[in-house]
């Protein structure tokens, strides 16, 4: 076994490449963990968005609907608006906090750290994809769901068959950038001990003291997939749908 040994603080490029060898192992680690937290959230959080979105778009007819359907709508568009205003007007290392002490004492087998971060980055990306759609179902011209009412289609299948497609398309620049925004912001989690590469670089530098060299390639890496991830984002959007491919 080879034992590397600590270059002097002045050799900066020296320094890089002994922690490399020293803790690629933490920052493989942390990566996988960052990319889990953002894929699972982003997806997560895109799924429930659609429920907030529908709840929040739902038209209510005070000649038609009956009063206990107009009561049910209102429910859900204050239930969408509030905890909409909810995740987006508070940090997510507050929610983590909250979450992640608040529920520990139930004791729950499968409560952890990492647990804790995908719920919390789930539920608060779903309040900032909410809005997305929300903003690109506005830009969809209203005829159209009045002609797909006239088609016969009821409001529900004319938003979940011909607006929400479209707005979709509309919204992925701003869907993918808050995948970006995911995988610099989960950075919060590790004040609840999440092992994302915030976390995995902060235990490679604990013992040698080089942390500007230690973040300087947690940078690195960050920007790496972000540009890796915009490329994929810029390539969804400007590709053209095969005949017969659905709009998303």
């Amino acid at each position: 076994m080879i034992v590397q040994i600590l270059p002097p603080k002045s050799d900066f490029l020296g320094t890089l490449w002994y922690l490399i060898q020293t803790y690629h192992s933490f920052f493989i680690r942390g990566i996988l963990i960052t990319l889990l937290l953002s894929i699972v959230g982003t997806l997560g959080g895109f799924v429930i968005s659609l429920f907030l979105t529908t709840l929040r778009q739902q038209s209510i007819d005070y000649k038609r609907d009956a009063w206990y359907l107009v009561a049910i709508k209102k429910i859900g568009i204050g239930f969408a608006k509030t905890y909409i205003t909810v995740f987006r007007g508070t940090p997510m290392i507050v929610q983590a906090m909250i979450f992640y002490y608040g529920l520990a004492p139930l004791r729950m087998s499968w409560w952890n750290p990492l647990a804790a971060g995908l719920i919390v980055v789930t539920l608060n990306t779903a309040a900032y994809i909410a809005e997305v759609i929300r903003s690109g179902i506005n830009g969809i011209d209203v005829g159209q769901m009045e002609a797909a009412r006239s088609l016969g289609f009821s409001e529900r299948q004319g938003m979940y068959r011909i607006v929400l497609p479209q707005a979709i398309r509309h919204s992925l620049p701003a869907i993918g950038n808050e995948f970006i925004v995911n995988l610099k912001d989960t950075a919060v989690l590790s004040v609840i001990g999440v092992f994302d590469l915030f976390k995995s670089t902060q235990s490679a530098t604990s013992a040698n003291y080089r942390v500007v060299e230690g973040f300087f390639i947690a940078a690195v890496i960050y920007l790496i997939l972000t540009m890796v991830t915009a490329k994929l984002v810029h390539h969804l959007e400007t590709r053209t749908p095969k005949e017969g491919e659905n709009f998303v």
